[in-house]
């Protein structure tokens, strides 16, 4: 499950659940049960560019690496860290990771 995804390529475990609570300032068992689904929610909310970013951030690749892959400058990947955190905050991004936003829909 969920082994040829972006955050499997630089991360070796599924650990994106609890790195994605730390970011959204949520509680772990908040978030939906199923990694399948929550990680559809989390690609379905972020760009590829903004979901990779993430998985590389998170899993510690080097800066310089993080900006040859993207192109970036120093300050342009600070404005691309800034807007994905700021955007892992806001509210229309995180509640629909919650369990209870899934089961409100049914």
């Amino acid at each position: 499950m969920l082994e040829n995804t972006v955050w499997r390529q630089y991360h070796d475990e599924n650990n994106f659940r609890e790195k994605l609570a730390e970011f959204c300032k949520m509680d772990s068992l908040d978030l939906m049960e199923d990694d399948k689904e929550l990680y559809s929610v989390l690609k379905s909310k972020l760009t590829k560019k903004e979901l990779k970013l993430f998985a590389m951030d998170t899993a510690g690749v080097d800066t310089d690496a993080i900006k040859s892959e993207f192109g970036y400058d120093d300050e342009a990947l600070e404005k691309a860290k800034f807007k994905l955190y700021k955007k892992l905050i806001q509210d229309k991004t995180r509640l629909p990771f919650r369990e209870t936003a899934n089961a409100e829909e049914f």
